[in-house]
């Protein structure tokens, strides 16, 4: 395939793939979990919320050159790249004084990725994706999701004048969909797992020359360089490298864009170090952690069938880790660790969080943040700066 080529405007966005109805509430074997109403499904599945309006008000002239297929590509271009400068990024971080005092650890800061108009960091890569896609004349945007990552693409591509595929795995429910169908986005409900929507939406990219702009995908390196920028804002607050970064992971994508930014900037000498870069995920249900504590070489593919989804951990699972080897390169060579999580001390850090801090997380973000302060209970960390990148809100 060439990836240069604009997108086929006789293709159709919808395949032959059965549209079937979502079971609501459902895990990802159909099922759902035992004790959990309705309401407690749409808090915490997939749950970030967009700002209202997502994008600002003032900014509503470049939206519509952005979209408008009759303008000059230069001038759509700048237009798009005018609300990338004013929307994505510069996320806010803040010192949790009162969690420091909790723990008797000092300098803890949050950097807080729910401040972005689809509400997670997902809005960094969307982004910079679909302002890719635009510079290199496609047509059609597609990507598989469980939900944040679908929103955040759907927004990009609305104010790009994309069309946008979406597929989602049948079995899966999330409260996003309406809000990216309001987009324009088609959604596609595919059987199966997650990874296997990846696999349908890249086929898709191959046969009609869509924009691929899964985890995975051709344009990865893309994806790593708008991760990387967590890196630089939290350099320019800091004017160093911290000792530690803690990320939530999954497929891994965040955490190795982070470190490659850190590395960037030690190279170029504007730091004085590499932070630890440590990871959290959901207990047993992660081939990166999993790689790290038994010290393989490589992340190993998990069993599907032993991988089960619940209300808190279904942001963070996955039986294969599409960038997992290079999350876990960035873990072993910046000197990190990796631990598992359980969904109960998740919810309780995030009413701890709410409580303290008064950022309404979710509870899946305060993984990474757990794997610090359970280290720091095992062996006292020393007093340094720490940072811990919360990835979205409810």
């Amino acid at each position: 395939m060439n990836n240069d080529k604009k997108g086929n405007n006789n293709s159709p966005l919808k395949e032959s793939t059965e549209q079937t109805k979502p079971s609501n509430g459902s895990n990802g074997n159909g099922k759902t979990p035992k004790n959990v109403t309705l309401d407690e499904i749409f808090n915490l599945l997939d749950g970030a919320t967009s700002q209202t309006p997502a994008i600002a008000p003032e900014l509503e002239s470049q939206k519509k050159i952005a979209a408008d297929l009759s303008q000059p590509l230069e001038r759509r271009l700048e237009a798009f790249e005018d609300i990338i400068d004013s929307e994505i990024g510069d996320t806010n971080m803040t010192r949790a004084r009162n969690i420091e005092r909790e723990f008797g650890l000092r300098q803890i800061y949050l950097k807080f990725e729910g401040s972005t108009p689809t509400g997670t960091q997902k809005d960094r890569i969307a982004f910079a994706q679909v302002m890719d896609a635009l510079r290199r004349g496609y047509e059609t945007v597609t990507v598989a999701t469980c939900g944040n990552y679908g929103a955040a693409i759907a927004l990009a591509a609305s104010l790009g004048g994309l069309r946008c595929a979406i597929y989602i795995p049948e079995s899966y429910h999330t409260n996003r969909i309406k809000e990216m169908e309001n987009n324009g986005a088609q959604i596609n409900r595919v059987p199966g797992d997650y990874e296997n929507a990846v696999t349908i939406s890249q086929e898709m990219a191959d046969k009609h020359d869509y924009y691929d702009a899964n985890a995975g995908g051709h344009n990865t390196m893309i994806q790593l360089r708008a991760y990387g920028e967590i890196a630089y804002e939290i350099y320019d607050e800091l004017r160093d490298a911290p000792a530690v970064v803690a990320l939530p992971v999954s497929n891994g994508t965040t955490l190795a864009g982070v470190y490659k930014g850190f590395l960037s900037l030690y190279r170029r000498g504007k730091t004085s170090r590499v932070p630890k870069i440590v990871a959290g995920s959901a207990f047993g249900k992660n081939p990166i952690i999993q790689a790290y504590l038994k010290n393989t070489p490589t992340c190993n593919d998990l069993q599907p069938t032993k991988i089960h989804e619940t209300p808190v951990n279904e942001p963070l699972i996955n039986w294969r880790s599409i960038d997992g080897d290079s999350a876990l390169e960035a873990i072993r060579h910046s000197n990190g660790w990796a631990s598992y999580v359980s969904d109960k001390s998740m919810t309780t850090h995030a009413k701890l969080i709410r409580e303290k801090e008064g950022l309404n997380v979710l509870p899946a973000s305060t993984a990474g943040l757990i794997a610090i302060l359970d280290r720091h209970k095992k062996e006292q960390l020393p007093s340094d700066r720490y940072v811990v990148v919360l990835t979205g809100r409810k």
